[in-house]
């Protein structure tokens, strides 16, 4: 199992714990609810029995005033109405909604619409509850739960919100400074290999003048092609030099840049394997050579791997005049990669190869997203068949294309 597989089922058992422990604290405040409803239930209850009370003693002195403070105490919201919904009297709801009408001498004068939005909603949460009024007149009063039992019920939703916030920006501030202290101890062992493989280099292009003028080599082929490797070391060396720092971006014609690439490479991969490159040989993008010449050379890398006999690897270049967009594909006609790998195969580890450390593509996707602010990604795939790789980059100047195609070998 590679080490991203490791990461991904240990975050999967975080989430199932989370899960747990959130639905256990609503399991457990739902119980707090549910007996807070019960008592209010015994004290609406109550109050209703009181209300009845009151109104068949309400001429005895000795029990009215008794009655009028046990009903006066409650806490609870509460609408008295007529047997026609018309609104008599109310408790625990806003006063400010009431005024006293001197010339009328009303004691209470309500805002219909306050009370009749406050009516609705006691209405759908518990059925009223008939009484015998004034005059044998058939009462309803209707409840609503508590401001307090309002907020419990949602309180658990809200703690498990900002619990969840605080672990994604705990879990995000924690990922972006390890990811940052990782970068530090790449860019410190890219910066050391560059410093080392100077050295080195150096004297393979002292041996190569040497050679050259003790050999009267000057036109030798095999000559030529070690100094070529020599300058690709020194390419390797300055992008290694270079991590670290912002890449500087230049106008290019990418056809030349990937032209002049493949002829490198081609000399170093199997004759079996034909490249071509076809498409708009004019168009341009701004692209830092040493870098995208990873990229492409991530890319063909792949592509041969693949191909396990004979095969072809064609890369083809477009523009989208609307979009002011590159398409360069990449296509083989090795063994393809499955639809559902078509992410993973972009994520650090991932390789299906018995020797490899599966960050070539990982890599490739950073330079072409970050450093050139474009796209890659798997095009389409079939196995035994071939895959496509897309990258889009922003063009810059755009001069007449002159589509063909080129074998180079």
């Amino acid at each position: 199992m590679n080490p991203y597989e490791k990461k991904r089922r240990w975050k999967f058992f975080l989430l199932i714990f989370a899960i747990v422990i959130g639905t256990a604290s609503v399991i457990y405040s739902d119980f707090f609810v549910k007996k807070m409803e019960r008592e209010e239930q015994v004290q609406f209850q109550l109050y209703v029995k009181v209300m009845e009370q009151s109104l068949v003693m309400y001429d005895d002195e000795r029990y009215s005033d008794l009655l009028r403070t046990v009903i006066s105490t409650t806490k609870l919201p509460v609408i008295i109405t007529d047997g026609n919904g018309g609104i008599l009297s109310f408790r625990g709801l806003d006063s400010t909604k009431t005024n006293y009408n001197v010339e009328k001498k009303e004691n209470l004068t309500y805002d219909p619409a306050y009370f009749e939005r406050e009516l609705r909603k006691m209405k759908k949460q518990h059925p009223g509850t008939p009484i015998i009024g004034m005059d044998d007149k058939i009462w309803n009063i209707y409840h609503k739960d508590s401001f307090i039992l309002t907020q419990l019920r949602y309180f658990p939703f809200i703690q498990l919100s900002v619990i969840g916030l605080f672990l994604l920006t705990a879990y995000v501030a924690f990922s972006s400074a390890r990811r940052s202290e990782q970068d530090q101890v790449w860019v410190g062992m890219a910066k050391e290999t560059a410093h080392q493989l100077g050295t080195p280099i150096s004297s393979l292009m002292a041996w190569v003048e040497l050679m050259k003028s003790r050999f009267d080599a000057e036109d030798d082929p095999l000559i030529a092609e070690m100094e070529n490797d020599i300058k690709r070391l020194e390419v390797i060396t300055d992008r290694f030099s270079k991590i670290g720092s912002k890449p500087v971006l230049d106008d290019h014609v990418v056809y030349t840049v990937i032209y002049n690439f493949i002829q490198y490479f081609q000399l170093r991969t199997s004759d079996k394997v034909i490249f071509s490159i076809t498409g708009d040989d004019q168009v341009r993008a701004m692209l830092n050579i040493p870098l995208f010449d990873w990229v492409t050379e991530n890319l063909l890398k792949n592509a041969a791997n693949a191909i396990e006999n004979e095969g072809t690897i064609n890369v083809n270049i477009i523009e989208h005049l609307a979009k002011e967009e590159v398409y360069i594909d990449i296509t083989d006609s090795g063994k393809g990669i499955p639809r559902s790998k078509f992410d993973a195969v972009f994520q650090p580890g991932y390789t299906t190869r018995k020797r490899g450390w599966g960050l070539g593509l990982s890599l490739t996707k950073r330079i072409v997203e970050n450093y050139h602010s474009g796209q890659i990604f798997v095009k389409d795939s079939e196995i035994g068949r071939g895959t496509t790789f897309r990258i889009i980059l922003k063009s810059s100047i755009t001069y007449e294309p002159t589509p063909g195609t080129q074998k180079i070998r």
